[in-house]
């Protein structure tokens, strides 16, 4: 495996990097979170059209540039080191690979061109806090019904009286870019306690019954929503209608292969996220070396003492490690789980040295490397916890799986 960049990678980098330093600075994050969209669109637009970012992980076929994920974990480096705000992850990283993989052909020809120019933004909206139960992330997304079922609440879905569509009632939180997404990929629970079984549908923005609120949240540079169904309209991802789904299975995006293809995708994305830490932690640290350079005390610049050269030397050695880790994980996204437990704590241990070191004006809630502590503590939140990334990924290697043979011996 030649893991060198090639020259069209460091051409996106750079220049991608030359943008968000002109258009994505704090003082721009903070403005573009603000709005209604939470995030700058003519930004979005410049990025979608001008470098393809959302056709990263789009087929040829479908108007895409159909690169492997390694370019989207690239790109997702420099958006993570300026924290851009926008629907590049929900996009690209979750919607994308799932349309692509379940959805029909119609599906795909529908929606991906649109996916790839921009012009369509998407948003997975899972029930619950248990986004990364249902990526496969922290554990086996087929043990519990995390998607709801009975008295579990979450989303119901039903077949509509004529057995055309589907219906949906009930409510999902913590969805990323949930209140602006032109387009929901919602996971729902049907086929009644005995056949249950979670599917995935496409709700439009206009459907009827549809509420969405955005939250408040504790990193503004990630948006939420609160996602609202009664008795709404929905296609069923992967079948024309609901037939065959209020009894046997309905095609390719029935049981199983809604939980593998979710597995899946959680993989890539640990990748993409991995890299997205990764960057904000090396920017982080790149602001905190800036500043103990120009900070005087007793005389001489506080990054000349040498127990502060060595705080941040091991930061450098971590946010390396996580890089290398990150890096890998592109090329190989079995290993997305531990590269995402490295980066994000790489992040958190960089972003709380970055306040320490920063003294007291870095103890201030609006300095800006409370952006990056934000982050590092949302994302946790999200898609962790550390400790249970590194356990589900011990889990699938069998690290600490007793041999048949030792437990005979036992007995």
């Amino acid at each position: 495996m030649d893991a060198a960049f090639t020259a069209e990678q460091d051409e996106m980098r750079r220049t991608l990097r030359e943008i968000l330093g002109r258009r994505c600075g704090p003082d721009e994050v903070k403005a573009a979170v603000r709005t209604a969209a939470g995030h700058d669109r003519e930004l979005w637009q410049q990025l979608s059209q001008r470098l393809g970012l959302p056709g990263l992980a789009v087929a040829e076929e479908y108007g895409g540039v159909g690169c492997a994920p390694a370019d989207l974990a690239l790109a997702c480096e420099e958006t993570g080191r300026a924290l851009l705000p926008s629907p590049l992850f929900a996009t690209a990283a979750l919607c994308v690979p799932l349309i692509t993989a379940l959805g029909t052909a119609a599906q795909r020809s529908a929606l991906l061109p649109p996916l790839a120019s921009g012009g369509l933004t998407a948003a997975l909206a899972v029930p619950g806090p248990a986004l990364a139960t249902a990526l496969g992330l922290t554990g086996d997304n087929t043990a519990g019904p995390w998607s709801g079922g009975g008295r579990a609440g979450g989303v119901q879905a039903r077949p509509d009286a004529d057995g055309d569509g589907w219906r949906l009632y009930g409510e999902a939180a913590q969805v990323l870019d949930g209140h602006s997404a032109s387009l929901l990929l919602v996971a729902a629970h049907t086929g009644g306690f005995a056949r249950s079984r979670t599917l995935l549908f496409l709700v439009r923005e206009d459907a009827p019954g549809l509420v969405r609120q955005r939250q408040a949240t504790l990193d503004e540079t990630r948006p939420q929503a609160r996602i609202e169904l009664r008795d709404s309209p929905a296609e069923l991802l992967g079948g024309a209608g609901a037939g065959a789904g209020a009894g046997a299975a309905a095609g390719p995006a029935a049981g199983t292969d809604v939980l593998g293809a979710l597995a899946a995708t959680g993989a890539t994305a640990c990748a993409v996220l991995a890299a997205e830490a990764v960057g904000a932690a090396a920017r982080a640290l790149d602001r905190t070396v800036e500043y103990v350079r120009q900070r005087e005390q007793f005389g001489r610049a506080i990054g000349s003492f040498q127990a502060v050269k060595h705080r941040l030397a091991d930061l450098y050695v971590q946010v390396q490690a996580a890089r290398s880790a990150a890096y890998y994980a592109a090329w190989d996204p079995r290993q997305g789980g531990l590269a995402l437990a490295q980066a994000l704590e790489a992040l958190r241990v960089t972003a709380g040295e970055a306040i320490q070191l920063h003294g007291g004006i870095g103890f201030t809630w609006e300095h800006d490397a409370h952006l990056y502590f934000k982050r590092a503590a949302a994302d946790e939140l999200l898609f962790g916890p550390v400790h249970r990334l590194r356990a589900h990924a011990a889990d699938r290697a069998g690290l600490f799986a007793i041999p048949a043979a030792h437990v005979k011996a036992a007995v």
